[in-house]
């Protein structure tokens, strides 16, 4: 038997298009030969050194909700092993994003219920010791595409072997079935030519979670 193909996929839950992205990954699992692996990152160490060049809104969306969220994530891993985070992260997203929820310390709360971890997490809101982990979650996500972009990352083995990355895709609604597979297949494509940087069109909605 063939041995799956690791994707990486680092995440923020306080994102609603990496929740889509990883939604979309998803997908592709059912219908191509790939497993995926999930890792922490954070908008708010992304953003930590140029707060005052964002948007106020914006701004305060980073100073007030997103530490909290990715804290107890980061946490679950440390406590409980990495095999958590995929449900975690499920569990999160429906709450934040599909049912409106948003990132607040009820909604974690809840969604650690929902995959049977223990409250106790929620201790590392505020502060956590495992900062240092998740700063390297982070750093080991980020530094495969560069620091102008954001959530989500992904990483696949290249022909080479070397790890292809790339931010993305933006996508919505998530794809599924064969059309998942098609973007899929094209994304990889795209990625694996050298000197690759950059495909792009303007958004003209946001994200729609009808379908999820």
């Amino acid at each position: 038997m063939s041995q799956k193909t690791p994707v990486d996929f680092w995440f923020d839950p306080l994102c609603p298009w990496a929740w889509m992205t990883s939604r979309w990954v998803l997908e592709v699992e059912k219908v191509r030969d790939i497993e995926v692996r999930w890792h922490v990152m954070s908008l708010a160490v992304l953003n930590e050194n140029r707060l005052d060049e964002l948007p106020e809104e914006y701004r305060e969306l980073l100073e007030t909700k997103a530490w909290g969220p990715v804290r107890v994530v980061i946490a679950a891993q440390q406590e409980h092993g990495p095999q958590v985070l995929g449900d975690l992260y499920t569990a999160l997203g429906t709450r934040i994003h599909n049912q409106g929820e948003g990132p607040g310390k009820p909604t974690v709360a809840a969604a650690l219920k929902d995959v049977g971890l223990p409250e106790s997490l929620l201790d590392h809101w505020d502060s956590t010791p495992y900062e240092p982990e998740l700063r390297a979650s982070h750093k080991e996500g980020i530094e495969k595409v560069g620091q102008d972009v954001g959530t989500p990352v992904i990483a696949v083995p290249g022909p080479d072997g070397e790890q292809i990355a790339f931010f993305g895709p933006v996508v919505t609604p998530a794809p599924r079935g064969e059309e998942a597979a098609r973007l899929w297949d094209g994304t990889l494509a795209v990625a694996s030519v050298p000197g690759f940087y950059e495909l792009k069109r303007s958004r003209t909605k946001g994200p729609d979670f009808s379908n999820l």
